[in-house]
């Protein structure tokens, strides 16, 4: 395993974190973790140099804390050389109390007396205003001093201008993003890995294969293309040497659920260093870029001017998933994003067809025809 400097905090992590979002289950159940090959997985990670494990409040319906914290109690040996990130529960709080009440909570599910590294979970603009509001740095400062937190940071879905807000905001220690060869300028993107850098704070990067959708039902076209390479990498390979290959990224974080993941995604990890790319690679990745763009079916530019919808539709969101499913041949894949990412509110169900979006469009889009498709392709 190889290890970058996270930031200021000057920790030394494995450039691989295991996300606990995606372990085992039993009979489909989100919310009923495997608890015997979860446990063997952690043994095997952990025994073979990964030392970071991301974590959430509603992860696994709110059992993965409490899977870790059974864990390492009955494996403590393990804690003390081991990183554990959670985050605060942004869209629940409605009080300076309620973060107290969560953190207390996670806390009492973790079995632990302080969280490693604690971020705000999922900012985007209503979030992030709202936790202001709510006086969130106040309680940080304070979780802090009470010794219940050692480091802050948050995980970012918004957009670049908020991103450098966020950031200029308060002395964070770390930050989460979004990033993947797909996704170079999206949400923070590049161009907010390499601020974050700048104001030396670690960087810990999620979907670094789009939930998957990077390594399955590959489309000949693109394979051919991966074929070219000097050295044969897999679809995952090329994902995770991607970004260690940016000075700048310290950890890659990859919600593994099965042993044979974590053996591949830890063999990949001991050639990632920084420009570990040659110049036929980075050729070869913008190819497969292309070839999967020209899979696009909606020509939407997330310009925002059919927004705001008088419903409350995401419409750039929704567009944005439904392009995804088609590009990426994973309709199913992305079905858990689309629950995820939309409240019942943002989803396409709930346009009422008025069509104002469609006067405002300037790529033209027959947008309420499309939102049709989305609950299709997503809701039924």
């Amino acid at each position: 395993m190889l290890y970058r400097k996270l930031g200021k905090t000057n920790e030394n992590v494995s450039i691989l974190g295991m996300g606990a979002m995606r372990l085992p289950v039993k009979n489909e159940n989100y919310g009923d973790i495997d608890q015997v090959s979860s446990f063997e997985m952690l043994k095997y990670a952990l025994d073979n140099g990964i030392n970071y494990i991301d974590t959430a409040y509603p992860y696994h319906n709110g059992e993965s804390e409490k899977l870790l914290g059974n864990f390492f109690e009955k494996y403590p040996q393990y804690l003390e050389d081991t990183f554990i990130a959670s985050k605060m529960p942004s869209w629940l709080i409605e009080s300076q109390k309620d973060m107290g009440h969560y953190l207390e909570k996670q806390l009492n599910s973790l079995k632990m007396d302080q969280i490693d590294f604690y971020l705000l979970h999922s900012l985007k603009p209503d979030y992030w205003e709202n936790l202001i509001e709510k006086n969130v740095f106040e309680f940080l400062d304070s979780a802090f001093e009470e010794g219940k937190i050692k480091y802050t940071g948050f995980s970012f879905h918004g957009e670049i201008d908020l991103f450098f807000e966020v950031i200029d905001s308060y002395d964070w220690d770390i930050c989460q993003i979004q990033l993947n060869y797909m996704d170079e300028k999206h949400q923070a993107g590049v161009e907010g890995l390499k601020y974050a850098k700048s104001q030396n704070l670690g960087t810990v990067i999620m979907e670094p294969l789009r939930g998957g959708c990077l390594t399955r039902n590959i489309p000949e076209d693109v394979q051919e293309i991966w074929d070219l390479a000097d050295e044969p990498k897999s679809p995952a390979e090329w994902g995770f040497k991607y970004l260690w290959n940016y000075e700048e990224v310290d950890i890659v974080l990859s919600g593994m659920s099965s042993m044979e993941q974590i053996k591949e995604n830890i063999g990949f990890s001991k050639n990632g260093h920084p420009h570990c790319f040659t110049k036929n690679d980075k050729e070869i990745i913008k190819e497969v870029k292309m070839a999967y763009r020209d899979k696009v079916t909606v020509d939407c530019t997330s310009c925002g001017y059919c927004m705001p919808c008088p419903e409350g539709v995401d419409i750039p969101q929704n567009l944005n998933i439904l392009n995804n499913a088609y590009m990426f041949n994973d309709p199913n894949g992305l079905r858990m994003q689309y629950m995820s990412l939309l409240t019942e509110k943002q989803r396409a169900s709930a346009c009422k067809m008025c069509g104002e979006c469609q006067k405002m469009c300037p790529q033209m889009i027959p947008i309420t025809e499309k939102l049709k498709e989305v609950v299709d392709t997503f809701e039924k």
